[in-house]
């Protein structure tokens, strides 16, 4: 078998340029009892002992350190309050509390609530958070806005303000995407072209279909979404793009917005067919994820996900353009021995 030419940051870099890396680059992402797991099914006591035996290229975050005014337990600096529910599959710390849920205008609002200050954040603790770790890809900066109104406003309430009240919905966005755009400035000026990637973010589909007419996606969404996109790029940094679901009629929005990378390709979803994708916009975007959380990871064979594995290379990885992961986090029911063949084969076969 060849053995590793590049560092995790050469292999990421050369899929975000459109060429070849030595092999498909290979991602993490799990509920935090799926972790603890699978370090114990393995026999390691560290992520990185982890990470190494399953070939994952790991990851490097950075934020800000928040100094700003104290925060209650299980609540965040917007106000939200959060507990932990558990799905069976899995446990999530969900949002209870939602601050603004009881206002009903605009005026409300602005005379009640602060939302969250740039002079809240210490930026200084960045340049430590990458130390040692200059060879991995860097996440930094980035938003998805209208997860933090729901849970600002609560779901139901923020899916029918779009509708009812969209002076409100339109302020809160605004207020909450200029705090992260502002965060992302201060992350590109304290450690100059070390990021990577960008995360520009919004969850716009169901199973079947959009959650959002196209209309309120350009009119609430998009606009931000390429001001983010374009910030990232004037800082030499490319942008995924995470949207669950059925979103391929807006995937040439999002291309024109800026998105340089598609996350997760649910490709069970409606109209998200992988050969299509690739063909259609695989000459503009690569794609990151495609391993299908919902049926072949927690329920099929190990049989069944080795050929998964196969056929995501063999279509969204044809000439490069493809990291390879789970389309969500990792759930605790999922097989550890499924876990195991998806990157152990996508190792094997992944090579160029």
């Amino acid at each position: 078998m060849p053995r590793d030419s590049m560092n995790p940051r050469e292999r990421w870099t050369a899929v975000l340029k459109r060429q070849k890396p030595d092999r498909v680059p290979l991602f993490w992402s799990s509920t935090q009892e799926t972790l603890e797991k699978m370090k114990k099914f393995l026999r390691v006591s560290e992520n990185s002992e982890l990470f190494q035996r399953l070939h994952v290229d790991e990851i490097a975050g950075v934020f800000p350190e928040y100094i700003g005014p104290k925060v209650p337990e299980s609540y965040d600096f917007f106000g939200c309050g959060y507990k932990k529910v558990s799905y069976g599959a899995g446990v999530y710390s969900e949002c209870v509390y939602h601050p603004l849920s009881e206002f009903e205008t605009l005026g409300e609002i602005k005379n009640h609530y602060k939302f969250p200050s740039i002079d809240w954040f210490d930026f200084s603790v960045i340049k430590k958070q990458i130390q040692e770790k200059e060879h991995l890809p860097i996440y930094g900066g980035g938003m998805e806005p209208f997860l933090r109104y729901t849970q600002l406003r609560g779901l139901e309430r923020a899916m029918m303000d779009l509708v009812e009240k969209p002076d409100i919905v339109d302020y809160c966005l605004e207020n909450i995407f200029q705090l992260y755009y502002r965060i992302t400035i201060g992350i590109y000026e304290e450690i100059p072209g070390k990021v990577l990637l960008t995360m520009v973010a919004e969850d716009l589909g169901s199973q079947e279909t959009l959650l959002f007419s196209p209309e309120t996606i350009r009119k609430f969404f998009l606009p931000r979404m390429k001001k983010m996109m374009s910030l990232a790029h004037e800082n030499g940094t490319w942008v995924i793009t995470h949207s669950d679901g059925a979103i391929r009629d807006i995937i040439p929005d999002l291309i024109e917005c800026g998105m340089d990378v598609l996350n997760p390709v649910q490709w069970r979803c409606k109209g998200m067919d992988r050969k299509e994708l690739k063909k259609e916009f695989g000459d503009k975007i690569s794609f990151h994820g495609a391993m299908d959380n919902q049926h072949t990871m927690p329920f099929g064979t190990v049989e069944d996900v080795k050929q998964e594995v196969m056929d995501n290379i063999r279509i969204l990885g044809e000439n490069g353009g493809y990291f390879l992961g789970p389309c969500h986090n990792l759930q605790a029911i999922t097989p550890p021995e499924n876990i195991v063949a998806m990157y152990d084969t996508a190792y094997e076969i992944g090579w160029y």
